[in-house]
């Protein structure tokens, strides 16, 4: 150990920053596996289409959110404090976000389950494509919103309402954002859709680094613009 270096700091060779980099992905893996593990269980488990089916994949998601929140919360603090026990950001952030998360995140993932339930049973109405349609777009702008929310509640602590109306405007304002959200959200599909929901489990970890790179401009504006 260096002349005046602590057991948690980093050493300033290369070769101790890039063995320090690698653990910290090896833990976010580790930390985003655990949570997304009850989601792909359930998601086995359930196997079949339909309808009222949707509801409870849907319902699956409720660990994502917190666990997401953690991992960018982790990710800054990192960034600003680097030392050998990347864990402990990462457990902080879930505790320090969870409320002020579930807060928004569950009452999102109720209207998803809705409008999954209408995208999967349109076909048994009269106008169903017209209903399906209108039903995948407002899917994909709750998802651009809530990944914006998901962003803002990270960082800071606002009440659930204003940062529900902040999220609405950075949708707007900062749209090269939103459409980078966009296409990580369309990879994450297609990795589902070419492999499986467990390929994109191991993959957690660089899309929440992407993530973090994303929101970055995010982050900036709603401090300059929301907070004293």
């Amino acid at each position: 150990m260096a002349q005046g270096q602590t057991a948690g700091e980093i050493g300033d060779g290369y070769l101790s920053r890039a063995t320090a980099t690698i653990y910290r992905w090896m833990v976010l893996a580790a930390f985003l596996a655990l949570f997304g593990a009850p989601t792909l269980l359930v998601w086995m488990g359930l196997g079949l289409t339909g309808g009222m089916t949707a509801i409870f994949y849907v319902a699956a998601l409720l660990p994502v959110a917190p666990a997401l929140s953690a991992a960018l919360y982790a990710q800054r603090a990192w960034a600003e404090e680097p030392d050998l026990r990347p864990a402990r950001p990462l457990w902080r952030g879930l505790l320090l976000n969870l409320r002020d998360v579930l807060a928004w995140w569950i009452p999102v993932l109720l209207i998803a389950g809705v409008l999954a339930v209408n995208i999967v049973g349109a076909g048994a109405v009269a106008g169903g494509a017209v209903l399906r349609s209108i039903a995948i777009v407002l899917l994909a702008v709750l998802v651009l919103w809530s990944t914006h929310l998901l962003v803002i509640t990270s960082y800071y602590s606002f009440r659930t309402r204003d940062a529900m109306r902040i999220a609405a405007a950075e949708l707007f304002t900062q749209w090269r954002a939103t459409i980078g959200f966009a296409a990580l959200a369309f990879v994450a599909v297609a990795v589902v859709a070419v492999s499986s929901e467990a390929v994109l489990l191991l993959c957690a970890w660089a899309f929440a680094l992407l993530l973090r790179l994303t929101a970055r401009p995010v982050e900036a504006d709603v401090r300059s613009r929301f907070t004293a």
